[in-house]
């Protein structure tokens, strides 16, 4: 078999089941583990699936930048931004997170809500400066420019002095099994800081990365109270977060 109907191959297969195990590819095709496993890295290189212990996942089409990332599930997030702004109530502090869901939540807050909104990203923060009821804490620290949100040391010294009731969380990959995952382990760091300051932890469950996988690990996916998902996502997508003890809402 050729490399390129090997790799066409997996593929095939990820889109099928959702995931690949090398072992079970190379005993179907009657190869090494290790041409497989040389074809999954090729496959990663390219950007096509994620590699993960023994196998690979789908690549998160949420990995590109914030102009791409507006194109996809631009519907599904504006429900879910409109969703998790009816979860905040007058008096929160909120944590929320820098992302094109987390833009849709700050626009869609009530015009009458008082609450404290703290953030790293300028762009959450600019929406909501029109916002008269809205205290917004804006953390600063170094620029990460492919998620507009700061980063590093400076940001993550900030976050340790907040407590706050809850957490909005932006991230590129939602796995039961993996976690939750995002493409930069700065980005990741600050991530982990956040919920580590939140009472609460809700996920901002976009389609695309439902079953995904990104390179840097933020939590275990048991360790998020919530996730908004979008209203037609499959239960058999959502139930085994349901198991981990995670509370779904649909949007």
């Amino acid at each position: 078999m050729l490399t390129s109907e090997r790799k066409a191959y997996i593929l095939k297969v990820l889109g099928r089941d959702g995931r690949v195990v090398a072992k079970a590819i190379s005993r179907e095709l009657d190869l090494s583990e290790d041409t497989i496993r040389r074809d999954l890295r090729e496959l990663a290189g390219e950007g096509l699936l994620q590699r993960v212990h023994g196998g690979a996942l789908p690549h998160s089409p949420a990995m590109g930048d914030l102009v791409q990332r507006r194109e996809v599930s631009a519907s599904g997030k504006v429900a879910i931004g409109r969703a998790a702004a009816r979860l905040v109530s007058p008096g929160q502090v909120v944590m929320l997170d820098g992302g094109t869901t987390a833009v849709q939540l700050a626009r869609h807050l009530a015009p009458g809500l008082k609450a404290m909104v703290v953030t790293h990203s300028p762009n959450v923060a600019v929406e909501l400066a029109g916002h008269a009821g809205i205290e917004v804490e804006l953390i600063g620290g170094r620029l990460f420019r492919h998620s507009m949100v700061a980063v590093g040391a400076t940001a993550a010294e900030a976050i340790a002095r907040i407590r706050a009731d809850v957490y909005f969380m932006g991230v590129t990959g939602i796995h039961a099994e993996i976690g939750l995952t995002t493409g930069d382990s700065e980005e990741a760091a600050i991530k982990r800081a956040l919920r580590r300051q939140a009472a609460e932890t809700v996920v901002l469950a976009s389609r695309e990365k439902l079953g995904a996988a990104s390179p840097f690990h933020v939590a275990d996916a048991g360790e998020v109270d919530t996730m908004l998902v979008e209203a037609d996502t499959p239960d058999q997508a959502v139930e085994p977060f349901r198991a981990l003890g995670v509370t779904v809402i649909r949007a």
